[in-house]
């Protein structure tokens, strides 16, 4: 009876009456089919400044309409795997490096016997969990997001070695990446790009953005930690106790570890070739193809350390891919998204629609509104730079209108196009990472949303700082 009856509240949650995440991302394209309908073309005059083509502003102006078919709207889903192929390969490539490195033992050897050294220590799980947040929250602000997809498995095993699940896993390295990479004030993608259209010295106004950065992990950690307590106390109440994590999880008891010389040299490959993506992304710009090119060769690496013998190389690669192809084409399908916008020419249209109340209001009511609206947009460009490139030329000239400082307004845009990254499947390197951690976009949502509005409040406050006190240099 009382089996049954706890049956029956499972089955009650919201989440296992929410659709697949495959018909949720279909829904959103037949509605901007829609739109396209029924909101107007329009486009802006770009100009290429430095290499790139650059919003003029004050040149929008409305086309003829062209709405996206049916035929049209289907064919955008295999135009967006194609589209989006650079992330969806990195994230087959990805999976099949650590599906090698997992089948040699030394990953899981390598965390358990950490692990079991941080308990004999009598380390803090809270601890532990604030310390790896913000260590994966430097590497997004230093290194970027998509770039550090790689890494996304320790943290999982990390977590599920400690006895949490796969969500604490996903908010530790996701969460971490994600919020350093929007709040972090040396971004090339995003700050560095404004600074540039804004006239501004590259990376200026260090100081009030990296106190923003710091106080959005703690915000990130603290909700991380509470969330861990509460599935520590009833693990019932984790969102993700119904996903496999088979593969995953410590397979011995913390005592029965130990690292061999084959093991250690299996974590020197892998450590080697993070660091060499991080090397390569910071001196010579490398992105995911380059990084994907890593991986393979980093594969192909530990299986001569291990003596490993070729076909079951090869099996285990395609077993690795394998296990994430649905995570790994629901990039292509989001993608989708952006195409149908973009054929039906009503991006810019969104774009000035949303720009233009901005301008009759008080600056500091501005700078708050000009972030959600940056939030918005990012749904329709979710390429930091992208945005920057399309917003930036026409959000400046209408800060200055409104004296507002250009710092503010690229704070501005910074909260609205970072912070809503972790919320929006048009983002590719999202639900790439995702698929990895294997957790669903629904219960993902669920979580970090709360997370996310915490964050763009604690950016407003910094956003109405930067008015007050006039923040410069202009």
């Amino acid at each position: 009876m009382i089996k049954n009856e706890s049956k029956k509240n499972e089955n009650k949650k919201w989440y296992r009456k929410m659709p697949h995440s495959y018909i949720l991302l279909f829904m959103i394209i037949v509605l901007v089919t829609v739109l396209t309908y029924v909101i107007p073309a329009g486009e802006f005059t770009r100009e290429e400044v430095n290499g790139r083509l650059v919003v003029v502003a004050n040149s929008f102006s409305y086309t003829e309409q062209n709405p996206v078919g049916l035929f049209d709207m289907f064919q955008a889903i295999p135009a967006g795997m194609v589209a989006a192929a650079n992330i969806v390969f990195i994230v087959f490539f990805a999976s099949a490096f650590f599906k090698v490195i997992d089948s040699t033992g030394a990953l899981e050897n390598g965390i358990g016997v950490g692990v079991r050294k941080i308990r004999s220590k009598e380390t803090s799980s809270t601890v532990l969990i604030w310390v790896v947040t913000f260590v994966f929250g430097l590497l997004g602000a230093v290194v970027g997001f998509e770039n550090n997809i790689a890494i996304v498995p320790i943290g999982i095993l990390v977590s599920l070695a400690l006895g949490y699940d796969l969500m604490v896993g996903a908010a530790m390295t996701i969460g971490g990446m994600g919020l350093g990479f929007a709040t972090s004030p040396i971004n090339p993608y995003t700050v560095g790009v404004a600074h540039e259209i804004a006239e501004l010295p590259v990376f200026s106004g260090f100081g009030l953005r990296t106190l923003y950065c710091l106080s959005s992990m703690a915000v990130l950690a603290f909700s991380i930690s509470k969330y861990a307590k509460k599935i520590e106390a009833n693990p019932s109440s984790s969102l993700v106790a119904d996903v496999d994590t088979k593969g995953l999880n410590l397979s011995k008891n913390m005592e029965d570890y130990s690292m061999t010389g084959t093991h250690k040299a299996v974590i020197a490959v892998l450590l080697g070739t993070i660091g060499i993506i991080i090397f390569g992304t910071l001196k010579y710009k490398w992105y995911l193809q380059e990084i994907t090119t890593v991986f393979f060769i980093g594969s192909i690496v530990v299986g001569i350390v291990s003596k490993m013998n070729p076909n079951d190389f090869v099996k285990i690669m395609i077993q690795g891919a394998s296990e994430v192809t649905s995570g790994a084409l629901i990039v292509g399908v989001a993608r989708a998204i952006s195409i149908i916008l973009s054929s039906g020419n009503i991006s810019d249209t969104i774009i000035y629609s949303l720009s233009m109340p901005l301008q009759n209001l008080p600056t500091m009511v501005s700078a708050v509104l000009m972030s959600l609206v940056h939030g918005i947009i990012n749904f329709v460009i979710p390429s930091g730079s992208g945005q920057a490139m399309a917003t930036m030329p026409i959000m400046i000239p209408l800060g200055d209108l409104l004296n507002m400082t250009r710092q503010t307004a690229i704070l501005a845009f910074q909260i609205g196009d970072g912070i809503t990254n972790l919320l929006y499947p048009t983002l590719g390197g999202l639900m790439a990472m995702l698929a990895v951690s294997r957790v669903p976009f629904d219960r993902w949502f669920k979580f970090i949303f709360p997370v996310v509005l915490k964050v763009t409040v604690a950016g407003w406050i910094y956003t109405i700082i930067g008015v007050a006190i006039n923040w410069g240099p202009f």
